[in-house]
């Protein structure tokens, strides 16, 4: 019943993208994502504890301001991924523009096995395809929606231009063998995760579990691992890529402790842009969330 709801919802918003003018789009977005924004108190309550955790500092109405612009940015997200569908490398690349590209250039030519690692931060299922257009063949980690309808239908639209999807449980192997074939690897490190997959660390001042996944392929395969993360600005998608660090030179803490920083580095740059939906500090207190 779920899976037809979800359908149902989503062939709607895709007729309604053929059929209206892209202002009225936009406006009918920023319309829902107000009124979810209202009547999801479940939500809510997460993103101000996330917030209030991250910038003390900020008081009531700053923290809703951002709340309203985290809904709001997450209805384009959503609007722009049923665009992005069957779109060719020419549309997508028009969209986006590379901060600084020469990064990204310098490594591939490094012949290095490459991993770029990001967070649910912008519109990051753009930026994968954004560069496979631009770059060539990648591979991207990541966990199945549970409606296996939509997610037919994600993953469909995730394998544009030569990208692999792996999921993430068991896929050490297929992870390890796409470095191998000189396939660039995307991986999300952001979210909290269990103890063994772990490395305790610090993140806006609070302990929290970080995913060491990335850190310890990289290690097993002597990869460079670049940050990159996508915002918006003046209606463009930019891609801003940190510096690369050789995991031959690093320890896994300190590979992880750098992804980290650089995460907190792009919330404090637009924290609008981040999924605060996410639980991400229970592992610094079990209780934070509930009540």
């Amino acid at each position: 019943m779920r899976d037809k709801l979800y359908l149902f919802l989503y062939y709607l918003l895709q007729f309604l993208m053929a059929t209206l003018p892209e202002f009225v789009l936009q406006k009918l977005g920023l319309i829902v994502a107000k009124i979810t924004f209202h009547l999801n108190q479940k939500h809510r309550k997460i993103i101000d504890i996330n917030l209030q955790l991250c910038f003390p500092e900020k008081d009531v109405k700053e923290r809703e301001q951002i709340a309203l612009k985290i809904y709001q940015n997450f209805a384009k997200f959503g609007l722009d991924c049923i665009k992005n569908r069957n779109a060719t490398k020419e549309k997508i690349l028009q969209k986006v523009h590379f901060d600084n590209e020469e990064i990204l250039t310098q490594a591939l030519k490094s012949q290095k096995a490459l991993i770029l690692t990001t967070a649910h931060y912008g519109n990051w299922e753009l930026s994968s395809l954004a560069f496979a257009a631009k770059f060539g063949k990648m591979s991207i980690v990541g966990r199945g929606l549970d409606s296996k309808a939509m997610d037919k239908i994600l993953s469909k639209n995730r394998t544009q231009f030569d990208i692999e999807l792996i999921d993430k449980k068991g896929g050490l192997k297929k992870m390890l063998k796409a470095l191998k074939n000189r396939r660039t690897l995307g991986i999300l490190t952001d979210q909290d995760c269990a103890l063994n997959e772990s490395l305790r660390l610090e993140f806006f001042g609070k302990e929290v579990n970080y995913q060491i996944g990335a850190s310890v392929i990289a290690k097993k395969t002597n990869a460079l691992i670049i940050p990159a993360f996508i915002y918006q600005k003046a209606g463009i998608f930019h891609i801003k890529c940190f510096e690369a660090m050789d995991a031959t030179l690093k320890s896994i803490e300190e590979l992880t402790h750098y992804q980290a920083h650089c995460v907190e580095e792009m919330i404090k740059f637009k924290p609008d842009e981040y999924f605060f939906f996410h639980k991400r500090f229970r592992s610094f207190d079990a209780n934070i969330y509930k009540g």
